[in-house]
């Protein structure tokens, strides 16, 4: 996936000579996270909005420029990559540079998400499956084969936890039915946390639940 075109140009960039009086307004009057700040044309940082509150209007720049955080990525950085650096950084904007370290643009989260929807895993119709495994039993090549052992496409999966060892991995599946597929996974020791409504060993379960239920008011 190409994220590039998402390269905002039309967010400012502050010089460090600056006074603090335009970031102040810049972050009162929007909602991003951060705003780049350079030297001589060359990237230096980053101003965070949670910062607001210790800026002073008359102030320059320059007094803060210990403080200033310096994460990036380049237009060569990969949309996953990209979406792991707002994460790590808490941002929903992170600066684009190039080769001379010189401030190109912006990556806003929501446009960068966005491209991320409109990706076949989300657009394609299908089945979502959530399973669970022990961190060292899992195995996406395992995953993949037990899919298409069913006679369905693996559309996309990833890890969407991992706590205790155990690994949570989400996948989306061509296949709606998913009742066949889940069953296999069972065989091979994964946990359904996740499945379609029609899944049959659900369905038995409820059945005996009910049994139960009526047996016990006879």
């Amino acid at each position: 996936m190409q994220i590039q075109d998402q390269i905002l140009t039309t967010l400012p960039v502050f010089e460090v000579s600056d006074t603090l009086k335009e970031v102040i307004k810049f972050f009162e009057e929007t909602t991003f996270s951060h705003i780049g700040v350079i030297e001589n044309g060359t990237y230096l940082g980053l101003l965070a909005e949670n910062d607001l509150g210790c800026f002073e209007p008359d102030k320059k720049i320059e007094e803060f420029r210990f403080s200033l955080e310096t994460f990036h990525v380049t237009k060569e950085t990969s949309w996953l990559d990209v979406l792991e650096n707002f994460a790590r950084n808490e941002a929903n904007v992170t600066p684009v540079l190039s080769g001379e370290n010189t401030l190109m643009g912006y990556y806003y989260l929501n446009d960068v998400v966005g491209s991320f929807i409109g990706t076949p895993f989300f657009t394609e119709p299908g089945g979502i499956l959530v399973v669970a495994k022990g961190i060292k039993d899992y195995s996406f090549s395992e995953i993949a084969q037990i899919v298409e052992s069913n006679n369905a496409r693996l559309l996309g999966a990833f890890v969407t936890g991992n706590q205790n060892d155990v690994i949570e991995i989400t996948m989306k599946i061509n296949n709606g039915n998913l009742n066949e597929i889940t069953q296999t996974f069972r065989r091979y020791n994964y946990t359904i946390l996740f499945g379609n409504n029609d899944d049959q060993f659900m369905e038995d379960l409820k059945q005996r639940s009910d049994y139960l239920d009526k047996y016990l008011n006879v």
